[in-house]
This record gives C-alpha cells, structure tokens and sequence, in this order.
C-alpha cells in the first residue's frame, strides 16, 4: 500500500467576523448608559474623533486669520503627539484594531468635562445618603462619650442594608473587650433612632421596637408579634385568638396595628428603590398619523477631524506617524458608521413594532398581540438574534406608558372563539379581576379561571396561578383581609 501526498483546490463559504461587525454587533446591544460611556471614551482615546454635527465627508470650517488656524493645527498636533506617546509606550506604535475594540473596558469610561462650559445641574446625579452615614448623623448629635462613641460606631458597622444588627451583642463585647452591658445600654438608644425598628436582630424583635417608640404596646398586641407571627403570616386570626383566649375581633383590631408597622425599616435607604428610565425612542400621535422619534440626547455627535486627515495623506508625515493615524481614522469611520447602523436599526424595530401592535399604542395593554421575534426578523429581514439585540435594555416611551421593547414579545392564549390573544392581556384582566374582588372574600384561582372562561378566555387553573405569581399577587389565603 502505497503513499502519495496531493493537491487539491476547494471552494467554501464561512462567515468572518470582521472588526467592524464586532463592533456594530457590540454597540447594539449597548444600553443607552453604556453607550454614552463608550462614546465618551471613544473620544477621549481617539484623538482624530472630535464632538460636533459635522459627518465624516464634511470639513471643518476654515479660521478666518492664517494665525488662527495655525495655532489651532499647533494645539493639535500636540494633542496627537500625545496620544500617541501613550499607545507607543504600552501598546508599541502599531495598533491592531481588533485589541482595540477588544480591550474596552465600561467601568474604566471616563466623562471629559469643559470647565468653560456651565454646569447644568439637572444632569449631575447626587449619592443617596445610606442607612449608615444617617445613623452616623444621629449619632454625632448624641451626647456621647469618647467610649460610647467607639461602641456605637462599631454597632453601626454591624448593621446591614435592611436595618437588622448581624452580629450578637457578646461577639461585640468580645471585640471591644468590654462588658455585654456597655454594648446594650448604647444599642438601647440607638434602636430609638430613625427609621424606626434599626438595630433589631430578629424580625419579631424589629416591630416590637416600632410598638414601643410608637407608644402601641399593649399585651395583646406584643403577644401577637412574640409569639404568633407565623399564624399571623397564614392570616389564621381564629387560632390565634383561641391561643390567647380573647374574641377574633380583638386580635383582627390588634393586627391592624401590626400590619401599619415595617419589618424592613432600612428600605428608606436602598440605593435602588428608584430607578429612572430615559426611552431610547419616543412614539406619538399627531393627528391621524404616529411618529417615531430617536432620542439623541447625552450621546455626543461625532465627526473626523479635517487636519488629521490632511496629515494622514501629506508626505511630509513620517511613516510610523501616518501608519498610527491612518489606523485612527479607520476606527473613527467604523465608528460612527457603526453607531448610524445602530440607529438605524432600532427605528426600523421600533417601527415594525408600532405597525404590529398598533391596537395597543391605541387602546392599551388588553390589546396587545401575540409577537414573536422572529415576526419582526422576517419583517424587516434581519436575524432574530439581531432583534434581540436590538431590545434588549432599550425602552419606548408610548401613550400608555414607558415599555422595554421586550414587552411587545409574548406568547399566545386561545380564546373559545378561535382568536389568539397575549399572555401580556390575560395577566392585565388577571390582575383587574383581582383588583376589583372583596377584599373580606377574595378569589380563589378556580373562580379567577371561571371569570376568564366568561370572556371566552379558557385557562388551566396552574397557568392562572402561574401568571399570578408572576404578576406579584399573593394566593387568596393572604389576601383575605378582616379589616378595611
């Protein structure tokens, strides 16, 4: 059996991704915060990036005095020496674009601030103050002793995001070397501070401190909190008052108090109990016809500076120099060409959104129809993965509110009529069925699915329960309210 080594030629197709796909593919699915980050930084790096309206085939406007414009290509010039003794210094002087997209990193992103320009204080985001720096204010307004002060720092630091001590008051002791009665008599006042109930280390511990400084404590209710809060948690209001042999009516009005208490006193202070959303696209009516409106705003304009350009194509530049600009500038035209790709493509999203779901820009939630990604993909001939891209982490501000474009994709309910409407409209009719129940008699899930089953809605009881807790509302045993 012989050997023999041969040639031979074959032809296939593969699918390369290039620098600019990478990027293009990047900054789509960028959210709106990132992509200021990443722009900002772009223009901070790239010294052939400038902020301005102008496109990249436009010209910088000529300076009226040769003087002018010279000290301009001065500055300059001085600008990209700089730069470039950076990239030289950790990168060599040639620069490969793909490390250069590659090696961008959004927690390193830093805002260039003009200190010509005024501040416009509307824009600037102010730190909440947290649990700790307001008990720490509370404290220095005590009148501490230098030894008191110690403990009570110590016990502050002990204090989690909810408000609840995390270590025992011994462990404490044992830390600071000193007496378990030091530790409490401080922790004492301190469990007086705001928000009511700081400090505690159990629940049961938490609202009877709220009781006390509210001047709510009575036996009744104290036994209730110590001793019941698990029969309280099942609304079991006849078990408890055969415990504690008084009347139900008296443990209902003793449990009316509790209720009005917080056993998680430090939510006040979460940095994020507030989340502000800014829409990526705006939809509106004028007349008879919807408009679609990009928002541009806090995402700077870029373009290509004229003099680098001319730099990089004059022969008196040297080699190493116009290699590193000539990089430069293909990175700025992928760039920009690769944040109008990315508009681009979110309109045409958003705009195949508004014509399939133009009932419920109308109308509102109930109308909302069942929409896949790949109804949009096949629509404007994009892949699916393209789409998802696309809303993923972008919102749209419409006349029933402000949506993640991830919204308008849900599945489909069948009606006894044969029509298919969103799971989206069911849980909106779920939810305002509950809305408008008894709140002394609510409804069981079976009776939530025979009131669907009357507006031609046929569901499994487990998939009513499924959007139900997916809507946040409790089953209807903890519900069930004996008081208004």
């Amino acid at each position: 059996m012989g050997f023999e080594f041969k040639q031979n030629l074959k032809l296939r197709q593969s699918l390369l991704m290039t620098p600019a796909l990478q990027q293009a593919i990047k900054l789509l699915q960028l959210s709106r915060l990132e992509l200021e980050q990443y722009v900002t930084q772009q223009l901070a790096e790239n010294p052939v990036l400038e902020e301005g309206n102008i496109e990249v085939s436009d010209e910088i406007g000529i300076a009226e005095s040769k003087e002018k414009e010279s000290t301009e290509k001065q500055a300059l010039e001085d600008r990209f020496s700089e730069a470039k003794d950076i990239v030289d210094k950790s990168e060599g002087s040639e620069m490969a674009y793909e490390n250069y997209t590659q090696n961008f990193d959004l927690s390193k992103a830093k805002a260039s601030i003009n200190d010509s320009e005024p501040v416009n204080y509307e824009n600037i985001l102010t730190k909440s103050e947290t649990l700790q720096e307001a008990l720490s204010i509370q404290i220095s307004e005590m009148d501490f002793s230098e030894h008191e002060l110690m403990i009570a720092s110590n016990i502050i630091g002990n204090i989690d995001d909810k408000g609840y001590l995390t270590s025992k008051i011994e462990d404490i002791a044992k830390q600071l070397e000193i007496t378990a009665e030091e530790v409490d008599d401080v922790l004492d006042v301190i469990q007086r501070f705001e928000p009511n109930g700081v400090g505690a280390t159990s629940v049961s511990e938490c609202l009877l401190i709220q009781l006390r400084n509210l001047r709510l404590k009575n036996g009744i209710v104290e036994k209730i909190v110590e001793h019941h809060l698990n029969d309280l948690e099942t609304r079991n209001f006849d078990l408890i008052a055969k415990k504690l042999d008084v009347n139900v009516d008296t443990v209902i009005d003793n449990v009316q108090i509790i209720t009005d208490l917080d056993p998680n006193p430090g939510r006040l202070f979460d940095d994020n109990r507030s989340q502000y959303v800014v829409p990526d696209v705006y939809v509106f009516k004028m007349g008879l016809d919807w408009k679609i409106l990009l928002n541009g705003d806090g995402i700077p304009s870029l373009r290509i500076s004229s003099l680098y350009t001319k730099m990089a194509e004059t022969s008196k530049t040297k080699n190493d120099d116009k290699l590193y600009l000539q990089d430069k500038l293909k990175s700025a035209q992928w760039l920009i060409k690769s944040l109008h790709q990315r508009q681009k493509t979110i309109y045409k999203v958003s705009e195949c959104i508004l014509k399939m779901q133009l009932d419920f820009f109308e109308k509102g939630v109930k109308h909302l129809k069942p929409l896949v990604l790949r109804d949009i993909a096949d629509d404007i001939e994009m892949h699916e993965s393209t789409i998802s891209r696309v809303t993923n982490n972008k919102f749209i501000h419409t006349p029933q509110g402000i949506f993640e474009l991830k919204f308008f994709f849900n599945s489909s309910v069948s009606t006894a009529s044969g029509e298919d409407i969103a799971s989206q409209s069911v849980k909106k009719m779920i939810s305002e069925i509950v809305k408008a129940e008894d709140p002394k008699k609510p409804y069981s899930d079976k009776k939530i699915v025979d009131l669907l089953d009357e507006k031609g809605i046929q569901l499994a009881r487990r998939t009513v329960s499924k959007y139900r807790e997916k809507l946040g509302i409790a089953p209807s045993s903890k519900r069930k309210r004996y008081y208004k």
